[in-house]
Protein backbone atom coordinates (compact mmCIF):
# COMPACT_ATOMS: atom_id res chain seq x y z
CA UNK A 1 0.00 0.00 0.00
CA UNK A 2 1.58 3.28 -1.07
CA UNK A 3 0.35 6.59 0.28
CA UNK A 4 2.20 9.84 -0.31
CA UNK A 5 5.90 9.02 -0.07
CA UNK A 6 5.57 6.04 2.26
CA UNK A 7 4.97 2.37 1.64
CA UNK A 8 3.50 -0.09 4.16
CA UNK A 9 4.43 -3.74 3.61
CA UNK A 10 5.09 -6.99 5.42
CA UNK A 11 8.53 -7.10 6.95
CA UNK A 12 11.09 -9.55 5.60
CA UNK A 13 14.06 -11.02 7.44
CA UNK A 14 16.41 -8.38 6.06
CA UNK A 15 14.27 -5.66 7.75
CA UNK A 16 14.93 -6.96 11.28
CA UNK A 17 17.86 -4.66 12.08
CA UNK A 18 16.02 -1.58 10.86
CA UNK A 19 12.87 -2.60 12.74
CA UNK A 20 14.88 -2.98 15.96
CA UNK A 21 16.57 0.37 15.41
CA UNK A 22 13.20 2.12 14.99
CA UNK A 23 11.97 0.44 18.18
CA UNK A 24 15.09 1.50 20.10
CA UNK A 25 14.96 5.13 18.91
CA UNK A 26 11.22 5.44 19.52
CA UNK A 27 11.35 3.86 22.98
CA UNK A 28 14.23 6.12 24.04
CA UNK A 29 12.45 9.25 22.78
CA UNK A 30 8.97 8.44 24.14
CA UNK A 31 9.92 6.78 27.40
CA UNK A 32 13.24 8.20 28.61
CA UNK A 33 12.41 7.53 32.27
CA UNK A 34 11.14 3.98 31.81
CA UNK A 35 13.66 1.28 32.67
CA UNK A 36 14.32 -0.96 29.69
CA UNK A 37 14.37 -4.63 30.59
CA UNK A 38 16.78 -5.60 27.79
CA UNK A 39 20.00 -4.30 26.26
CA UNK A 40 20.13 -2.97 22.70
CA UNK A 41 21.77 -6.20 21.56
CA UNK A 42 19.04 -8.31 23.19
CA UNK A 43 16.35 -6.19 21.51
CA UNK A 44 18.05 -6.57 18.13
CA UNK A 45 18.37 -10.32 18.61
CA UNK A 46 14.71 -10.63 19.63
CA UNK A 47 13.53 -8.81 16.49
CA UNK A 48 15.93 -10.77 14.26
CA UNK A 49 15.30 -14.24 15.73
CA UNK A 50 11.71 -14.09 16.99
CA UNK A 51 9.57 -11.17 15.91
CA UNK A 52 10.24 -10.66 12.20
CA UNK A 53 10.49 -14.36 11.29
CA UNK A 54 7.52 -15.61 13.31
CA UNK A 55 5.07 -12.77 13.95
CA UNK A 56 2.95 -10.67 11.63
CA UNK A 57 5.32 -7.72 11.33
CA UNK A 58 4.67 -4.70 9.13
CA UNK A 59 6.97 -1.83 8.23
CA UNK A 60 6.39 1.65 6.93
CA UNK A 61 9.18 2.86 4.67
CA UNK A 62 10.05 6.21 3.16
CA UNK A 63 12.53 6.22 0.28
CA UNK A 64 13.33 2.60 1.11
CA UNK A 65 14.18 3.25 4.78
CA UNK A 66 12.12 1.73 7.59
CA UNK A 67 10.53 4.56 9.58
CA UNK A 68 7.77 2.65 11.40
CA UNK A 69 6.92 -0.84 12.54
CA UNK A 70 3.90 -2.74 13.79
CA UNK A 71 3.48 -6.27 15.10
CA UNK A 72 0.17 -8.09 15.28
CA UNK A 73 -0.02 -11.17 17.49
CA UNK A 74 -3.47 -12.71 17.55
CA UNK A 75 -5.87 -9.91 18.48
CA UNK A 76 -3.04 -7.91 20.06
CA UNK A 77 -1.51 -4.90 18.44
CA UNK A 78 1.72 -5.96 20.13
CA UNK A 79 4.13 -3.28 18.91
CA UNK A 80 3.66 0.06 17.15
CA UNK A 81 6.65 2.38 17.00
CA UNK A 82 7.66 5.20 14.68
CA UNK A 83 10.97 6.88 14.18
CA UNK A 84 10.62 10.04 16.32
CA UNK A 85 11.31 12.34 13.34
CA UNK A 86 8.38 10.71 11.46
CA UNK A 87 5.72 11.09 14.15
CA UNK A 88 2.77 13.31 13.34
CA UNK A 89 2.88 12.54 9.61
CA UNK A 90 0.00 10.06 9.47
CA UNK A 91 2.18 6.94 9.31
CA UNK A 92 1.01 5.63 12.69
CA UNK A 93 -2.61 6.18 11.65
CA UNK A 94 -2.04 4.18 8.49
CA UNK A 95 -0.57 1.33 10.53
CA UNK A 96 -3.53 1.37 12.95
CA UNK A 97 -5.96 1.40 10.03
CA UNK A 98 -4.16 -1.61 8.58
CA UNK A 99 -4.34 -3.39 11.94
CA UNK A 100 -8.10 -2.78 12.06
CA UNK A 101 -8.52 -4.18 8.55
CA UNK A 102 -6.41 -7.22 9.44
CA UNK A 103 -8.32 -7.78 12.71
CA UNK A 104 -11.88 -6.63 11.93
CA UNK A 105 -13.32 -8.34 15.01
CA UNK A 106 -11.24 -6.13 17.29
CA UNK A 107 -7.84 -5.36 18.75
CA UNK A 108 -6.24 -4.93 22.15
CA UNK A 109 -2.95 -3.41 23.23
CA UNK A 110 -0.92 -2.35 26.25
CA UNK A 111 0.87 0.96 26.68
CA UNK A 112 2.57 2.52 29.66
CA UNK A 113 0.44 4.92 31.68
CA UNK A 114 3.16 7.61 31.48
CA UNK A 115 3.03 7.55 27.67
CA UNK A 116 0.38 10.26 27.33
CA UNK A 117 0.99 10.87 23.60
CA UNK A 118 0.43 7.17 22.82
CA UNK A 119 -2.68 7.10 24.98
CA UNK A 120 -4.14 10.13 23.18
CA UNK A 121 -3.22 8.57 19.81
CA UNK A 122 -5.00 5.30 20.57
CA UNK A 123 -8.03 7.07 22.03
CA UNK A 124 -8.32 9.19 18.85
CA UNK A 125 -8.41 5.90 16.94
CA UNK A 126 -11.32 4.52 18.94
CA UNK A 127 -9.47 2.47 21.55
CA UNK A 128 -11.05 2.42 25.01
CA UNK A 129 -9.15 1.98 28.28
CA UNK A 130 -10.16 -1.39 29.72
CA UNK A 131 -7.66 -2.19 32.48
CA UNK A 132 -4.86 -0.52 34.39
CA UNK A 133 -2.12 -2.26 36.36
CA UNK A 134 0.71 -1.28 38.66
CA UNK A 135 3.20 -2.85 36.23
CA UNK A 136 3.72 -6.08 38.15
CA UNK A 137 3.11 -8.15 34.99
CA UNK A 138 5.51 -6.37 32.61
CA UNK A 139 9.27 -6.66 32.51
CA UNK A 140 9.81 -2.95 33.02
CA UNK A 141 7.67 -2.94 36.20
CA UNK A 142 6.00 0.21 34.87
CA UNK A 143 2.28 0.91 35.42
CA UNK A 144 0.44 0.18 32.20
CA UNK A 145 -2.97 0.35 30.64
CA UNK A 146 -4.79 -2.03 28.31
CA UNK A 147 -6.83 -0.57 25.47
CA UNK A 148 -9.37 -2.36 23.32
CA UNK A 149 -10.97 -1.50 20.01
CA UNK A 150 -14.12 -3.14 18.75
CA UNK A 151 -15.79 -2.17 15.48
CA UNK A 152 -18.96 -0.21 15.96
CA UNK A 153 -22.22 -1.64 14.72
CA UNK A 154 -23.80 0.07 11.79
CA UNK A 155 -26.73 2.19 12.94
CA UNK A 156 -29.92 0.27 12.40
CA UNK A 157 -28.13 -3.05 11.89
CA UNK A 158 -29.48 -5.93 13.97
CA UNK A 159 -27.26 -7.16 16.78
CA UNK A 160 -25.80 -10.63 16.30
CA UNK A 161 -27.13 -13.33 18.57
CA UNK A 162 -24.71 -14.33 21.30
Amino acid sequence: MEIDDSLVRRAVDSDAAAVADVWLRAFAAALPDVRRAHTDDQVRSWFREVVVPSRETWVATVDGSVVGMMVLDGEDLDQLYLDPVRQGQGIGSRLVDLAKRRRPAGLALWTFQVNEPARRFYERHGFIAAESTDGHRNEEREPDIRYVWRPSRTVGAPAKAA
